[in-house]
């Protein structure tokens, strides 16, 4: 491993072994169980779970937010939504800029070889985890030797409540071995991802110091409600007992009192009665509008809007869902952008460093990219650009297929092509439209079609159409194309067609319209007349 130095500059000594296997002061991380902080969850111990983080401790910050997510099921719906939009994402892998042959071929190499790692989609969505807890780390289950290159065996998620932050170094993430400073990661040994919800130090960069609270409140109105349910219905029951009555006697009132509601029967001593009261009444709806609320601002926190969550029946419009589906786009970007530049330095750089054959350290090294675009609408774009290039301007054809997403065709690949109406004709209706030529064209069209099927009849008749029509609307569009090419300003564009609208005379236009409408109405006549 001489010469080879990691993604900071330092030199490497490649671990065949995983880290946390190997050191016998990291052993005590296996035996670590959740204390599930969310049993009994207060804003005062929610809040010594945040304070706690903040100065190092992850762990109960950690535990927290996995709690969350397994006790809330819209929470768990949201963020399984943010995680699962990535991974459809196609990637490639790009070479630095102004790269050599030498360089292409390693990309591409790297290229074949993350997608022949089986594991490689399940450490995206593992690495996705930092969205809500800030960092995702993932460990490398070895290197070994495969048919002359150092490929990673496996990548194993490792529970983030394993971390701390080094005491003097907030963003830097060190394993918990019982020292103050905590245990360096080593080298092409883990794949971390942080994923930055809002600016700040690591501990306080994930969604989980948002949503605690709304999380927190939904579960307080939750436990109102159900203890609102309990009682909503049920009848006041009053106990009278007599004057002198013993303890024993008005213990044997109490039981007979608190059971009958469910036993529906009892007995109590002679002498002493059970009265039901009006049944308890209230409403639901202030604890369903505070869960609601949480919910909402779950959502709004996770994936930027409500509308892609769940339709409320008043503010669901198609506009404003499309608008909060753009919004989501826009948060899915950039994770990926973000999960680009993790799986650049964890992953891509490790296996180029190791194998590639123009490696000379990390400034040109190759990088993993998610394709974000979008492909614009066909139709959108055909019509200005069929009147931008009649303009006269230059439109690159890769830019085209580039907002299309069409790839360029390979060597020998079939393509598309427009079959030509005139080529498809039989030679019968070609001699057919020649011999028109001297009669008037509705007879003529009746001549030519007499003998032919229909689909060949209303094709010649469109073909001779385009034919007639083609001089005459060239006629008119070169005279307007000129006028627009020359033009400086809308308002010559303007002068110019008033003065051309004399000169663009369009009777001979609507004379032959008027011919192939007759001719055509005409031969439907005869082919009904004639059964066909």
């Amino acid at each position: 491993m001489s010469g080879i130095i990691d993604i900071h500059g330092n030199p490497l000594s490649l671990q065949k072994e995983p880290q946390s296997e190997n050191d016998a002061k990291l052993a005590q991380l296996r035996r670590h169980y959740s204390e599930h902080p969310t049993v009994g969850l207060t804003p005062g111990k929610a809040a010594a779970a945040l304070k706690e983080a903040e100065e190092g401790s992850l762990i109960a910050q950690c535990e927290l937010a996995e709690d969350m997510e397994e006790k809330d099921a819209h929470l768990q719906s949201e963020l399984g939504k943010r995680r699962r939009s990535l991974l459809g994402v196609s990637w490639t892998i790009e070479p630095p800029r102004n790269a050599t042959p030498a360089e292409k071929r390693d990309s591409e190499m790297i290229r074949e070889l993350i997608e022949d790692f089986t594991w490689f989609d399940d450490a995206i969505f593992d690495a996705t985890d930092a969205v809500l807890k800030g960092f995702s780390a993932q460990e490398f289950s070895g290197w070994e030797m495969v048919e002359g290159l150092q490929l990673p065996k496996s990548i194993v998620w490792r529970d983030p409540a394993w971390f701390q932050t080094h005491p003097d170094d907030w963003n830097q993430l060190r394993l918990r071995d019982g020292s103050k400073e905590g245990a360096g990661l080593n080298p092409f040994g883990w794949l971390v991802h942080k994923a930055k919800s809002k600016s700040g130090y690591l501990a306080r960069t994930g969604l989980i110091r948002t949503l605690v609270w709304p999380f927190l409140f939904k579960n307080y109105s939750v436990r109102d409600l159900a203890e609102f349910l309990e009682i909503y219905g049920l009848p006041v029951r009053l106990g009278k007992y007599p004057e002198g009555a013993t303890e024993k006697e008005k213990t044997t009132l109490l039981q007979a009192v608190l059971s009958i509601g469910h036993n529906a029967g009892g007995i109590i001593p002679r002498g002493m009665e059970i009265e039901f009261q009006n049944a308890a009444s209230g409403q639901a709806d202030p604890f369903v509008v505070m869960m609601e609320w949480c919910e909402r601002s779950i959502s709004k926190a996770v994936l930027g809007g409500t509308l892609t969550s769940q339709a409320d029946g008043k503010s669901s419009t198609n506009a404003l869902g499309n608008v909060h589906n753009e919004v989501r786009q826009e948060v899915r970007d950039a994770d990926l952008r973000q999960l680009a530049a993790s799986l650049t330095r964890d992953l891509v750089y490790p296996l180029y460093a190791l194998n590639g054959k123009s490696y000379q350290g990390p400034r040109r090294c190759p990088r993993l990219e998610f394709d974000v675009t979008e492909p614009e609408d066909m139709r959108d774009l055909a019509y200005p650009l069929r009147a931008l290039v009649g303009m006269g301007m230059q439109i690159p054809a890769q830019w085209v297929r580039d907002k299309l997403q069409i790839p360029v065709p390979k060597d020998g690949e079939e393509v598309l092509v427009i079959v030509d109406k005139q080529a498809a004709l039989g030679e019968a209706a070609l001699k057919a439209q020649l011999a028109s030529q001297v009669v008037t064209p509705g007879l003529a069209a009746l001549v030519a079609s007499k003998a032919q099927p229909r689909g060949d009849n209303n094709d010649a008749q469109l073909a001779r159409l385009q034919a007639e029509v083609a001089p005459l609307l060239a006629g008119m569009t070169d005279a307007i194309q000129a006028l627009v090419i020359q033009a400086t300003t809308l308002e010559e564009i303007r002068d110019g067609l008033l003065a051309l609208e004399p000169a663009l005379s369009h009777d001979e236009l609507g004379a032959l319209l008027a011919q192939a409408i007759a001719a055509s109405e005409l031969l439907g006549m005869l082919e009904v007349e004639e059964g066909r």
